[in-house]
């Protein structure tokens, strides 16, 4: 039985040690697109690397996270914990002494896997930890400084890109690591599901993360129109077939089938797809146009953004209330259109351009758009499932939005024209960028589209959210595994 009281010494040290954990992640999240421009420059990268810088990360994270969190509920959350924060922290070092585009990318591939093992393990230490009547204040407090963190994070990272360099970005999280390694052994209790039981879907896994790898592959080498690349594309579309029909016929999948026969948790997911797949485009071109066109430093380019999450850190716990009262329809369909203005608004920006005149309206409306529909996201997502699978739907949610952002990097430069030299030119670059505003915009509105014709009210008993501000904007909030209220007296 969880017994930890947030008054104690433990449960202070627990709450610092999964907030500094999680920050690593979420840092890591929002400050590499900052410093892709020089890492290009240092390491004579072209286009199709930087996307690769981005995307490594996010297809090791994406593919395993929800083995992950059963991992911890296995074995052990401090355990898998540890390891997680020990893992991202030699991929990190690794990243920050990388001698190549090649090995960085490498490392970043690394990098994502401890993030698969902390990112589930923060939170679900402080649910299987903290008395239930402490509870609701622990993940408050921990959703609330991890949102800091992230605000915080695009800041960070251009002073480091301008001052120390573009390495420090991931050597940052090093001393992170040693200070967060030993307070958890020393003060967080470890934890563990007595019921888990069953065989790991491992396969199922590295068939989702391979069929994600083969189509990002193919999409990002598609100009070159190698005969390799077609076969990559096919061979990724066979693996993404091959893991629908092992998780139909396991006795424990990853992603079990059935839980899409709720149509409510499936439309959401497909809200999700479009609105960060428009988010994971827009984060990762337009700090480059920031610095390449508008002639921003990196650190300029990075607290350029910084509204964005300031508006979510503060309005983000107020939008999932009204979003109870009036349901998920109106701001799941509000929100994406708000976004797609947010971006349009962004091709105003140009050469030498006006942060007050041009970058901050565009900057403002995205933002609140973000206000707007994200806490409705995750309560419509864990509203459509029972109780027991909450921990679940929303790490699927979770991994789709980051797949879908993977996919989003991958296409954009394709479908817009930019070439592998192009963000070194203010000429080249500016071009794509603004048709990539363009079909970012236009695959919100879809998103919006099919929120207004397919979310509907949940039942008055449902579940809700525990994590009442998000800060993120890589992907929606994780939600850990609930307990039935007999295990909690």
């Amino acid at each position: 039985m969880p017994d930890v009281r947030l008054s104690s010494s433990q449960g202070r040290w627990t709450v610092f040690t999964t907030v500094l954990g999680s920050s690593m992640a979420l840092l890591d999240s929002t400050v590499v697109n900052v410093a892709l421009p020089r890492i290009g420059e240092d390491l004579d990268a072209d286009l199709a690397a930087l996307q690769w810088t981005v995307n490594a990360y996010m297809l090791t994270l994406a593919g395993l996270i929800l083995l992950g969190g059963s991992l911890g509920d296995r074995y052990g959350r401090r355990k898998v914990f540890v390891i997680g924060v020990v893992w991202f922290a030699a991929a990190s070092l690794l990243c920050g002494l990388a001698p190549s585009a090649g090995v960085l990318v490498a490392a970043r591939a690394l990098q994502g896997i401890g993030g698969a093992l902390l990112t589930p393990g923060s939170l679900a230490l402080i649910q299987a930890s903290f008395h239930h009547d402490d509870r609701g204040r622990a993940v408050g407090l921990w959703s609330g400084f991890g949102g800091i963190g992230a605000a915080v994070g695009p800041f960070v990272g251009g002073w480091l890109v301008d001052g120390p360099g573009w390495r420090w970005v991931f050597l940052l999280n090093v001393p992170l690591a040693v200070v967060c390694v030993p307070v958890a052994l020393r003060h967080v209790p470890e934890s563990k599901d007595e019921q888990a039981h069953g065989r790991f879907d491992v396969l199922g896994a590295a068939l989702g993360a391979l069929s994600l790898g083969l189509v990002t592959y193919a999409l990002i080498e598609a100009g070159e129109g190698s005969p390799l690349v077609a076969l990559a594309a096919v061979a990724g579309i066979a693996a993404g077939v091959a893991f629908v029909v092992l998780e139909r016929r396991r006795s424990d999948p990853m992603m079990p089938p059935d839980i899409f026969a709720s149509r409510q948790f499936t439309a959401v997911n497909l809200v999700t797809l479009c609105v960060y797949a428009a988010l994971g485009g827009f984060f990762f071109l337009s700090v480059v146009q920031l610095q390449v066109v508008a002639g921003y430093s990196a650190l300029g380019a990075g607290t350029a953004l910084l509204p964005t999450t300031v508006l979510m850190l503060l309005f983000s716990s107020r939008s999932g209330e009204l979003g109870e009262r009036i349901g998920p329809r109106i701001p799941l369909t509000v929100g994406p259109l708000l976004c797609a203005v947010g971006m349009l608004l962004m091709l105003r920006v140009g050469e030498n351009a006006s942060y007050v005149a041009d970058v901050l309206p565009a900057v403002l409306v995205l933002g609140v758009g973000l206000v707007t529909l994200v806490a409705p996201l995750t309560a419509t997502v864990l509203a459509s499932v029972d109780v027991a699978r909450a921990g679940l739907a929303s790490g699927i949610n979770n991994a789709a939005a980051r797949a879908a952002g993977l996919i989003a990097v991958a296409a954009l430069p394709l479908l817009t024209g930019m070439g592998p030299e192009s963000y070194r030119s203010a000429d080249a670059f500016e071009g794509p960028f603004r048709r990539s505003m363009l079909w970012c915009a236009g695959i919100l509105v879809v998103g919006s589209a099919l929120a207004f014709t397919t979310v509907r009210r949940p039942p008055p008993d449902c579940d809700h959210p525990e994590c009442k501000t998000h800060c993120c904007v890589t992907a929606p909030p994780l939600e850990g595994e609930r307990r039935a209220p007999r295990e909690l007296e």
